[in-house]
């Protein structure tokens, strides 16, 4: 199936699946795990280790070191609890943990929203093509740089064009 929809859990379901889900890689979910990705889940853009840091520095009321934030990054990329959006150095949290697929995020360059979505034919094909070429890819990542429907509505009404 090249696209399928998925049961997105929300607040507390997605903690409780993504605890699951890191539980199941062998990992602890400790307090601090559970803040950075209560935080990340949070962020209605992609976060990065700095923003995450920032966040809870301010809910904590003590400084929280970036470094720390992008270790347990790493380790959530890793356990599939957040998926890296490589040309913004930034995270969004997986809406689905417990299903594994290679990455492919539209990227809006005006608002900079991030829409990750599956298509198992597409990253398919790429890693065909990369095993052809005597290549194995490990985790595939597409992003596609452009404009959301907001934006690319927003400049064409700057223009002058009609959104019709």
């Amino acid at each position: 199936m090249a696209r399928h929809a998925h049961h997105e859990p929300h607040g507390d379901d997605l903690l409780a699946a993504a605890k699951a889900t890191l539980e199941r890689s062998g990992e602890q979910w400790t307090a601090m795990r559970a803040n950075v990705y209560a935080a990340l889940s949070g962020f209605a853009k992609p976060a990065s280790a700095y923003d995450i840091a920032e966040a809870l520095s301010r809910s904590e009321g003590r400084r929280i070191a970036a470094n720390s934030i992008y270790r347990i990054l790493d380790l959530f990329v890793a356990a599939n609890l957040a998926l890296r959006v490589e040309s913004a150095n930034a995270y969004v949290a997986n809406a689905h943990p417990g299903c594994r697929h290679d990455c492919i995020f539209l990227v809006c360059d005006g608002c900079g929203n991030t829409t990750h979505f599956d298509d198992d034919s597409l990253t398919g094909g790429l890693r065909t093509a990369a095993r052809a070429a005597g290549f194995e890819a490990e985790r595939p990542v597409i992003e596609v740089r452009g404009r959301c429907a907001d934006c690319a509505a927003a400049a064409r009404t700057q223009s002058g064009q009609s959104t019709h």
